[in-house]
């Protein structure tokens, strides 16, 4: 017993976020996503760039022959 209230006020509470339609800043948002079409970093693909790779100090050189 006493449930009545609390389940009462919940259906009331999921009611009023169904059916109500919350203003929504676009401007806001844009903001902050980032509103610019320019790659920041040069390119995709510096995005998928391995962190942890080691730096090649010579083109030329085979990485196989650098770590023996």
């Amino acid at each position: 017993m006493g449930r009545g209230r609390a389940k009462a006020k919940q259906t009331k509470v999921a009611r009023e976020l169904k059916y109500s339609s919350p203003t929504m800043d676009l401007d806001a948002l844009q903001r902050e996503i980032g509103s610019g079409t320019a790659p920041r970093n040069g390119g995709a693909e510096d995005d998928y760039a391995d962190p942890y790779a080691p730096e090649a100090d010579d083109e030329d050189e085979a990485p196989s022959r650098r770590y023996r």
